[in-house]
């Protein structure tokens, strides 16, 4: 079974996606790590590679490309991407389809205690790079970032540890105590 894990920065999307797929002994395919691959080959930072490829529709659509190329080739995958749910949606590729949450506060302090730095430029950097992507993905596909009717579950992560949110998938996905 292809599962997305979909979110905004902070959400906890990406630790969910490791430790699900970890759970699953599914490979683990994750938008963001290429998506920095790209912008370290570059030169940048994750904001000023953001801020690039709002003018260079190319990085999203290669971004995109590999993430659906290697989902179709694996039946049974977790794929961690902030956009990996519309990708199979708009692609029609079968997926169980994940979106999970978080208040700005909840993601920025999150993203602090990985990172490091001062937590007022930490949200205001989380800002910059949600309002970026959210223009991206409206002017390339046309996709409204916060319409969630396309999951199959919306996870609020505020007071979840990601452990708790992994057995919500499993219940979901109706897996229930067998993994």
């Amino acid at each position: 079974m292809r599962i997305t894990i979909s979110g905004p920065p902070g959400s906890g999307k990406t630790t969910v996606a490791k430790l699900l797929a970890d759970k699953l002994k599914y490979p683990l395919i994750c938008g963001g790590d290429i998506f920095r691959s790209m912008a370290k080959k570059k030169g940048m930072d994750i904001i000023e590679f953001s801020k690039y490829a709002e003018k260079n529709w190319e990085i999203d659509r290669e971004v995109d490309k590999r993430i659906i190329e290697m989902a179709e080739d694996l039946k049974d995958v977790v794929i961690d991407s902030r956009l990996s749910g519309w990708l199979m949606h708009l692609n029609n590729i079968p997926s169980y389809k994940v979106y999970i949450n978080a208040s700005l506060e909840i993601r920025a302090k999150r993203i602090w205690k990985r990172e490091g730095g001062e937590l007022p430029k930490i949200m205001e950097r989380v800002k910059i790079r949600e309002e970026s992507e959210k223009r991206r993905y409206r002017e390339i596909y046309g996709i409204n970032f916060e319409d969630l009717s396309i999951y199959d579950l919306v996870v609020d992560s505020n007071d979840l540890t990601p452990e708790e949110v992994v057995e919500c998938i499993i219940e979901g996905i109706g897996y229930g105590e067998k993994h």
